[in-house]
């Protein structure tokens, strides 16, 4: 079984906060089953934006895993924020959680999928 997002957020803000990065809910969704998105933003203004892996993936049924939808490479915080604002349209039970952290460490590294490319 799953842990319901609002656990799940709770635990990976005081993670953040443990490791001297600021992490806030910018927009709290569905307390159960809320699809959670993270934006890491660096010292440089750039940012990552991290989202729930497809469902059906055999890691992804019973724990929450991460893909990186922005790309390997960060990208402007303003297109992130536009991004997200599109995902926001699509999913009104959506959360948004917001890292600022210098260096742009995500602190997913247990629950990230890596990518193919």
């Amino acid at each position: 079984m799953r842990l319901k997002a609002a656990i799940w957020v709770k635990a990976y803000l005081r993670i953040c906060a443990a490791a001297g990065a600021q992490a806030f809910v910018v927009r709290h969704g569905d307390d159960d089953a809320g699809a959670i998105f993270l934006k890491v933003t660096r010292a440089d203004r750039t940012a990552q934006i991290f989202a729930p892996a497809p469902t059906g993936l055999d890691e992804a049924v019973y724990d929450r895993r991460w893909i990186c939808i922005s790309g390997a490479v960060p990208i402007d915080e303003r297109d992130a924020d536009a991004r997200l604002e599109r995902e926001t349209r699509l999913d009104s039970d959506m959360w948004l959680v917001e890292v600022e952290e210098r260096d742009g460490r995500h602190f997913l590294d247990d629950w990230l999928l890596k990518s193919e490319t």
